[in-house]
């Protein structure tokens, strides 16, 4: 699919790899995320793993949180998520969750790569099966773990998702 990229989109990325540079100075990760509507900035941040030791604290995770908490939804389809480089595996999965509906990214998987942040190990482990993983992944049938699938089905105020 061929997006036309506008001047906007241009800016917001910019605005993305400022935030990446201010959270080096604060002694995060070089990452930046903003969450934007239509040309808006709803939320912004940058990586901040290392000063909230928080593995799962990447700019694009906290731009999404930050952007629903706003918004007061976990659906962000509409909007679109601008990031100083090509989101890593645990950051795509958010953005496929919230329902983001464009990425724009100025570096790519290779670049961060370079500066010592590879993922490509968590591409090769998602595509292979569990029981091949580098982590053991160990599957046990016989604790009843689909009883809350079926109260999910029967639960009268389930939000799809």
């Amino acid at each position: 699919m061929e997006v036309r990229i506008k001047k906007i989109d241009r800016k917001i990325l910019k605005r993305a790899i400022e935030i990446a540079l201010d959270g080096i100075e604060k002694g995060g990760g070089p990452f930046g995320a903003v969450i934007a509507k239509n040309g808006k900035i709803i939320s912004e941040s940058n990586n901040e793993v290392v000063n909230s030791t928080d593995p799962t604290a990447h700019a694009e995770i906290l731009a999404i949180r930050r952007a629903c908490t706003l918004l007061g939804t976990h659906n962000l389809t509409g909007y679109d998520l601008y990031a100083s480089c090509e989101p890593c595996p645990m950051c795509l999965g958010a953005v496929y969750w919230s329902g983001i509906s464009r990425v724009f990214y100025a570096s790519g998987r290779g670049d961060a790569a370079k500066a010592g942040f590879g993922d490509e190990l968590f591409y090769e482990e998602l595509s292979i099966s569990p029981e091949q993983r580098r982590i053991v992944f160990c599957r046990i049938n016989d604790v009843d773990g689909n009883e809350v699938f079926k109260l999910w089905e029967r639960y009268e105020k389930r939000i799809r998702y």
